[in-house]
């Protein structure tokens, strides 16, 4: 079972915005900031469902190759709204929300890019 995972970032500000509003849908919001004391001066967030975080999101030299991270969703509904929260805060396109049979027989997910071009994923396995 993976406990946190997360991704380096270029622009703190503009990817705080951008997760802050992507994932809110998923019952995600920001839990925890690092005092930059700790951080080398840069700004190092954790979200997650409450009361842990379990997706952290640091300001440096974003990944190479680019992440991708799939968030499950309870249901489609939430799917669809990730999606349509992460084009308005600034997300590409990347694979709008629908079945993914080639999967499985249940998978219903949508793709966005972040502002670094890291593949963001919400997924829902359920009919």
């Amino acid at each position: 079972m993976i406990d946190h995972t997360g991704l380096k970032v270029s622009d703190g500000g503009k990817s705080r915005n951008f997760y802050k509003h992507a994932l809110a849908p998923l019952g995600y919001r920001m839990i925890m900031e690092i005092p930059k004391e700790y951080t080398e001066g840069l700004l190092v967030i954790g979200y997650g469902v409450p009361p842990k975080p379990d997706f952290w999101m640091s300001e440096g030299k974003p990944n190479e190759p680019r992440v991708h991270i799939a968030f499950r969703a309870g249901n489609r509904a939430q799917v669809d709204a990730f999606y349509k929260a992460a084009l308005a805060v600034g997300g590409t396109d990347n694979g709008a929300p629908g079945p993914r049979p080639h999967y499985h027989e249940d998978y219903y997910g949508a793709f966005v890019l972040d502002p670094d071009g890291h593949n963001i994923e919400a997924v829902c396995h359920e009919p």
